[in-house]
């Protein structure tokens, strides 16, 4: 493998600050990160220590402060807003926690939407959109609106629609978070699918069964990348706190 396979995704002194006020937050404050082509990276980290913001800088949703982002060959913070654009719509796929479908729009629409803007022919999109349902196991739900589906459904319109541009990474923040045990199992396995298909995956969750289909994890606190170790220890750490207040309150 080539070392532009290896580093694929290639993250330097990647910092993003917001101004509160009178406070300021280091959402990342200085993250190096090497991701390769074709791999299934998850994210973990509490809330709140900046992994939601490191999946929208890496998917042009948002600028850094300071750092670097390079994409293959294409270094994200040198893009002007048309640039971006054209990155998000062609060369990653998004799949978010609260599934983002247009209500008015029944599944197979919903799939096709992002080719809109691309202006491909209405019988191309559906026939696209249709193919990509079949393939997460909706075909029957192809005329169903959001409304009509279950959550697990609607989420997994929202990973054909991920894929309806064809793009080489999908991003999905926290895509089991708003379904039952079982639901969410399911969408481990369509992800887990899409990287042995050969998409680079990235994937931030609070669940730890998605490790079971990663090739690679991240731990962030506090928006910094930590060692598995220093991630459980401060987790031990919470939970530790966490009980001692509730046996005081319970005193």
């Amino acid at each position: 493998m080539s070392s532009t396979m290896e580093n694929f995704i290639r993250i330097r002194d990647l910092r993003k600050t917001y101004v509160m006020g009178k406070s300021t937050v280091h959402a990342l404050d200085g993250i190096d990160l090497d991701i390769a082509a074709g791999s299934f990276t998850v994210v973990m980290g509490p809330s709140g220590s900046g992994k939601s913001t490191l999946l929208h800088l890496i998917g042009g949703l948002d600028r850094p402060t300071s750092g670097s982002i390079v994409v293959e060959d294409e270094v994200l913070e040198k893009m002007d807003e048309n640039q971006l654009a054209e990155y998000r719509r062609t060369m990653v796929g998004f799949i978010f926690q609260s599934f983002n479908l247009v209500p008015t729009m029944n599944a197979a629409e919903n799939v096709g939407f992002p080719m809109r803007f691309a202006r491909v022919p209405h019988h191309q999109r559906r026939a696209r959109s249709l193919q990509l349902l079949k393939q997460v196991g909706l075909a029957d739900r192809a005329l169903h609106k959001p409304t009509e589906l279950s959550g697990g459904q609607q989420q997994r319109v929202a990973i054909a629609r991920s894929m309806i541009n064809q793009p080489r990474v999908i991003l999905a923040d926290e895509p089991t978070g708003n379904l039952d045990t079982s639901s969410g199992y399911g969408i481990m396995q369509l992800l887990s699918l899409l990287h042995n298909d050969g998409h680079t995956v990235i994937v931030v969750t609070h669940d730890p069964r998605m490790q079971h289909f990663s090739t690679s994890t991240v731990y962030l606190l506090d928006g910094r990348a930590v060692t598995e170790a220093e991630y459980q220890a401060a987790s031990t750490f919470d939970f530790e706190i966490a009980s001692e207040g509730e046996t005081k309150n319970e005193s």
